[in-house]
């Protein structure tokens, strides 16, 4: 069960670099580089992946944690946490694929702005758009931090100009596409070829989810109904967020779900929505009230042994 998936992709990368032929210029570099050098150690590049997988969403419940503290209270942050944890997908934090990494870099990203080291803010995101196409959403929701520091001083802080950096990244990804290819943007072409996806406005996304035909019940539960689901979780959450967090988590949730639902065909989007981490504050301040609290944990648990059963059996789990 543990080599599902994108992991083979993942695994190949790591054992025989990127080839034009095979698709796997669709997966961005830093997970699989880690895997390769922790497999120098271990022997197997499976266990290579599940031990990078596994610290990486360690890693990423610590800074969660961490970064809640500054502006609510230890109960709130480790309810936080707890949600994180229990999340319908959170078991793709401890399998070979890259959601525990980009998200734990994120978080240290974010983490590391609000407490104004924006040279390892800057670090970080760079890293974290080597990881996932989404690390793009880091330089409004940096840019945003920054502005919010700029109107409580009243001052020019240079070290702003670190986010410059972030870009840095996906340039790296661009040089592989090229090397591999000959075309920096080759990874639109086979992301098109192998998933039929395009950009788009959302609302095609959810036409398509809504009229479209689907061979047996489960497929249009679980790509029907369940993306449909969390893209409006998301809308919501995001929605919110501008009114009940700071501007900065507010810009990350308002990038990440602009970016995962502006697609012809909806995919994965409830994986993905696992890296909209400012859902879990807004869980944690919903779940000061016992009934909600009991209402969010039944929900997730509920799901979350619904999808992974899925998954470890082999059947399509976002």
């Amino acid at each position: 069960m543990w080599d599902q998936w994108d992991f083979g992709y993942y695994q190949e990368i790591a054992e025989s670099g990127y080839s034009a032929a095979d698709g796997s210029l669709m997966f961005y570099p830093l997970f699989p580089w880690l895997i390769r050098l922790v497999a120098y150690i271990s022997g197997n590049y499976l266990a290579a992946g599940l031990i990078v997988s596994g610290i990486a969403g360690i890693s990423a419940a610590i800074l969660l944690r961490r970064l809640v503290q500054i502006d609510h209270s230890s109960s709130v942050a480790m309810r936080s946490v707890w949600f994180f944890l229990i999340f319908p997908t959170a078991y793709f934090l401890h399998v070979g694929y890259g959601e525990s990494l980009f998200l734990a870099l994120a978080l240290g990203c974010i983490l590391a702005a609000r407490v104004e080291r924006w040279w390892l803010a800057g670090l970080l995101g760079a890293f974290c758009w080597m990881t996932r196409a989404a690390g793009v959403v880091l330089i409004p929701t940096l840019a945003v931090e920054a502005t919010q520091q700029y109107c409580a001083s009243h001052r020019w802080d240079r070290r702003w100009l670190w986010i410059a950096i972030v870009p840095v990244g996906f340039a790296v990804y661009l040089l592989i596409n090229w090397h591999a290819s000959g075309n920096p943007f080759f990874f639109l072409q086979t992301r098109k070829a192998s998933f039929e996806q395009s950009f788009a406005l959302p609302s095609v996304g959810i036409r398509q989810a809504v009229r479209a035909h689907y061979p047996s019940p489960n497929e249009a539960q679980m790509v029907g109904v369940q993306e449909l689901f969390f893209v409006a979780l998301g809308l919501v959450c995001t929605i919110v967020s501008w009114v009940r967090l700071r501007p900065v988590y507010a810009m990350w949730m308002t990038g990440s779900w602009t970016l995962y639902s502006s697609v012809s065909f909806f995919r994965s989007v409830p994986r993905y929505t696992l890296t909209m981490f400012p859902i879990f504050i807004l869980f944690a301040l919903l779940a000061r009230n016992s009934f909600w609290r009991g209402i969010l944990t039944v929900w997730s648990l509920l799901f979350f042994a619904l999808f992974a059963i899925l998954f470890a059996r082999g059947e399509w789990a976002f």
